[in-house]
């Protein structure tokens, strides 16, 4: 008879005693169990004892997390939190220097459990560890001149221990003063640092910037862009990561009125070439939260645009309507004609001849043009730039297109127009950056003005590929969409310059990107014919079922899973699978994310699929209606989800990608019983559905198709018959 579901065997262990096999009955009271435990190995004071799992999180059982507890799990009796509080909060106060270095490095490996960091920030621990960073005391100064390795060792464990314990979101991070915000700049803006203190250093004034809009002008009078560039210099790339995520803290957070500022103050710096040599020409391969970081700055920096992107233009500005006079003088070699020259009706008319040259749709008044937004002025700051940076290459454009039919020619006005609010919907300026992206692009870290740069090389495509598609006014939208194609197919290549983005556009023409759409056309070929039809719905549910067991078989495989947390860099994972029986999801905490196989006794806990009530998707998981810094965008919506279970209770997920979030939703689904209707389930629908369709209409008619393969024949006597290439 199999054990009641509520008992639970166990091994427990106490320093100096073997451990004892017993079983934990879950409905007792857990200090009922800690006095039962304590009671065997004859310990007074049950109260001072607390159960740990004993593996290398070490975190305390409380009732809120004792149904973890699994069979065969190895449990350890040790001191209660509060003990264990009291006693670290009086040794780091030491006046013993190992006895203090010890102490604060159990402390930062203790901070780690919720439960231990509560009770330690009850005692007002971390108000301790500020004063113990704040005071910079005269046995610290002399320390760190005759013990250099001891002290940053010291300091490197303070700051692991707050960092820990801020990390549990217990408490607000506007409670800090001026003085600990100088003292964590100051280990930031020295130039020999211990590389762990200055790790700690740049994390707590990372999250001080997300946390608190007080406290990012506090940082930012402490800390300038100069004293964060020589960090990016060395070869370390946690520190690199460290320094870019802070200046992206910084620049995220900045008011809108500053943030041109600060972009003037990076390219002084020359932060781009800086990150550009250092970083991503280095030797050392960049790691995702590298990659994430630079796509955070990349964001960042072409979200500068979106001000002149969302500003109409001002039919009656001077200033704005000289610009369009300066794309005229440079086109066609005129200078501006003084106001008495000739009649005012010879002009306009000269004006509009020439505007209708250079492509505008408003030939009177092309000003009209840019009060659309997007793309607004950024389109005209764009003409301008081709216009004075690539004057050959604009030239020739307005020249050769002038010279053509009206109907062939290719307005570069409109064209430009409509290509910039195509680069912005490209590169989505304006939008934020994602929680889980690391969509970098090097040939953007390569010039400082790199989407003028990305505008003149595309303007060019569209002129090219308008000659090659021999267009007319009303392919307009045609030639549109084949640029996209050719734009987003190059991008995907992750070119490393922009002449080498330029080069491999040369090689997606137009004819070239006809093959391409026709062979993606033969691939998905669709028969509407009534027979046809009607073998598809027979065939159907047997694709179903395939897809349905090739997504359960994935869901055995299992996953890693990543836990964001408010310092997003220092990740932790943890690992769902389900049972080969299909009736058990297995789960549980890894230190790091696996090169290989996960064995199945490292998942301690497990959740019956029979309990499963239902799948929750975005918005309304539990986990995505927390606050926190970035939280909310929305791609970390479309990869969350949630299993809810018993009363209430929820397993959180965020899947690593778009393919994983379908292959585990649709796993759940037909775990329940309901319709798998992913995206990812209907591009296989379609695949197989159209490959098991081409091959029930083949003509096999008088074909015997055999029911074991061929056999493999001998091996030749000789190999005579193999020529050697070399």
């Amino acid at each position: 008879m199999p054990p009641p579901a509520d008992i639970v065997k166990v091994a427990i262990e106490w320093p100096g005693a073997f451990p004892k096999l017993m079983e934990i009955d879950q409905k007792k009271p857990l200090s009922a169990i800690i006095k039962e435990v304590c009671e065997g190995w004859s310990l007074g004071n049950p109260e001072n004892f607390a159960l740990q799992i004993a593996d290398a999180t070490n975190f305390y059982i409380t009732e809120k997390n004792r149904n973890d507890i699994k069979n065969g799990s190895i449990l350890r009796l040790t001191n209660s939190p509060y003990q264990t509080a009291v006693q670290l909060h009086e040794r780091i106060q030491s006046s013993s220097m190992d006895a203090k270095l010890e102490s604060l490095k159990d402390l930062a490996n203790a901070s780690r459990d919720i439960t231990f960091a509560q009770e330690f920030i009850n005692l007002d621990g971390i108000s301790l560890l500020t004063q113990m960073v704040e005071s910079g005391t005269e046995r610290y100064q002399k320390l760190q001149k005759i013990m250099k390795p001891c002290f940053g060792d010291l300091l490197s464990f303070t700051l692991t221990a707050f960092v820990e314990l801020m990390d549990h979101g217990i408490v607000s991070w506007d409670t800090f003063s001026v003085a600990f915000i100088k003292k964590i700049a100051s280990y930031v803006n020295k130039s020999a640092m211990d590389t762990a203190v200055l790790q700690r250093s740049l994390a707590i004034l990372e999250s001080m910037v997300l946390n608190s809009q007080d406290l990012y002008h506090k940082v930012a009078q402490e800390i300038t862009i100069g004293q964060l560039i020589p960090h990016l210099q060395g070869t370390d790339q946690d520190i690199q990561t460290y320094t870019i995520a802070v200046i992206n803290a910084l620049f995220l957070k900045a008011p809108e009125e500053k943030r041109q500022e600060m972009a003037h103050i990076l390219a002084q710096k020359q932060l781009r070439s800086i990150i550009l040599s250092n970083v991503i020409r280095s030797n050392t391969p960049i790691n995702d939260e590298m990659a994430h970081q630079l796509y955070v700055l990349q964001v960042l920096t072409f979200n500068l645009l979106e001000d002149r992107m969302m500003t109409k233009m001002d039919p009656q500005d001077q200033a704005q309507r000289d610009i369009i006079f300066e794309l005229r003088r440079i086109a066609f070699d005129v200078e501006c004609e003084p106001n008495n020259s000739g009649s005012i009706e010879k002009r306009k008319s000269m004006y509009t001849r020439d505007y209708k040259k250079l492509g505008f749709i408003n030939h009177v008044n092309p000003a009209v043009d840019f009060t659309q937004i997007p793309p607004g002025m950024l389109a005209l700051d764009n003409m301008l730039y081709f216009a004075r940076h690539h004057q050959d290459a604009y030239i020739r454009i307005v020249l050769e297109n002038s010279s053509r039919e009206d109907k062939h020619e290719c307005p570069f006005g409109r064209s430009s127009i409509e290509l910039t609010k195509m680069l912005c919907e490209i590169l989505k300026v304006g939008e934020l950056p994602s929680e889980n992206c690391h969509d970098f692009h090097p040939m953007f870290f390569t010039h400082d003005r790199s989407f003028e740069e990305f505008f003149c090389i595309c303007i060019q495509l569209l002129n090219k590929t308008w000659k090659e598609m021999r267009a007319t006014s009303e392919d307009f939208n045609k030639v549109m969409q084949v640029v996209r194609e050719q734009i987003m197919r190059a991008l995907t290549l992750k070119p490393n310059s922009l002449d080498q983005f330029k080069s491999r556009l040369q090689n997606l023409s137009y004819t070239e990107i006809l093959k391409i759409r026709q062979s993606e056309r033969m691939n998905q070929e669709d028969f509407q014919s009534r027979p046809i039809l009607e073998l598809r719905e027979k065939i159907q549910p047997e694709i179903m079922e395939l897809i349905k067991q090739q997504r359960l078989n994935r869901l055995c495989d299992g996953t890693c899973f990543r836990k964001i947390s408010s310092r997003r860099r220092q990740d932790k994972f943890w690992y769902c699978r389900l049972s080969p029986n299909h009736k058990v999801l297995h789960y549980g905490d890894l230190e790091e994310s696996p090169q290989g196989e996960v064995p199945h006794d490292s998942l301690q806990d497990k959740l019956p699929v029979a309990d499963i009530k239902a799948v929750i998707t975005g918005k309304d998981c539990p986990h995505m209606k927390e606050k926190g810094a970035l939280k909310q965008n929305k791609e970390v919506l479309e990869l969350a989800f949630s299993v809810l279970y018993e009363s209430d209770e929820y397993l959180n997920f965020i899947a690593p990608d778009k393919h994983e979030y379908c292959v585990w939703t649709d796993g759940l689904n037909a775990l329940l019983g309901k319709e798998m209707t992913s995206d990812y389930t209907k591009s296989d629908m379609d695949t197989l559905l159209s490959m098991e369709m081409k091959l029930r209409l083949l003509d096999l008619e008088n074909i015997q198709i055999p029911e074991a393969p061929p056999p493999i024949p001998k091996e030749p006597s000789n190999y005579d018959f193999v020529y050697d290439c070399n």
